[in-house]
């Protein structure tokens, strides 16, 4: 089932990210999508302070995955925005198939997409879109 959920400004952001993060547990699956400037990393670093998350939560764009210990459960955050024109083998050089295979963590992907074809279905697949000027999220809670 998708729900949509507007998000006229970032603390509406914000708040849908806490809420999901709340519900989160160690071995979920979050896939994150949404345009440049949709509000991701806002999303991320809501949902990373929901899981009690303490350090700062960045974007891992170049560093490909951000690892964060602090919280009531380990959160790998990965970026694949630069993956997409990868290999399995390459794929598997980044450190991505181990990130997908830990389940003592919460996985955050960004840019699922980008790697579509080598991927598990996930627990939540969320997409922020723009709509005029604010944003609409789509939340799937996938059994």
């Amino acid at each position: 089932m998708t729900e949509n959920v507007n998000l006229p400004d970032e603390s509406a952001t914000r708040a849908l990210a806490a809420l999901v993060g709340a519900k989160l547990q160690a071995g979920d699956l979050v896939y994150l999508s949404g345009e440049l400037g949709a509000g991701k990393t806002t999303f991320a670093q809501e949902l990373a302070r929901a899981l009690g998350v303490e350090e700062d939560v960045t974007s891992p764009t170049f560093t490909l995955i951000l690892e964060y210990n602090s919280g009531r459960v380990p959160l790998l955050h990965c970026d694949a925005y630069r993956l997409e024109d990868l290999e399995s083998e390459e794929l598997g050089d980044t450190g991505f198939f181990d990130f997908l295979e830990r389940r003592d963590a919460v996985r955050l992907l960004e840019w699922p997409e980008m790697v579509a074809g080598y991927l598990p279905t996930p627990t939540w697949s969320i997409e922020i879109t723009f709509e005029g000027d604010s944003r609409r999220a789509s939340l799937r809670k996938l059994p």
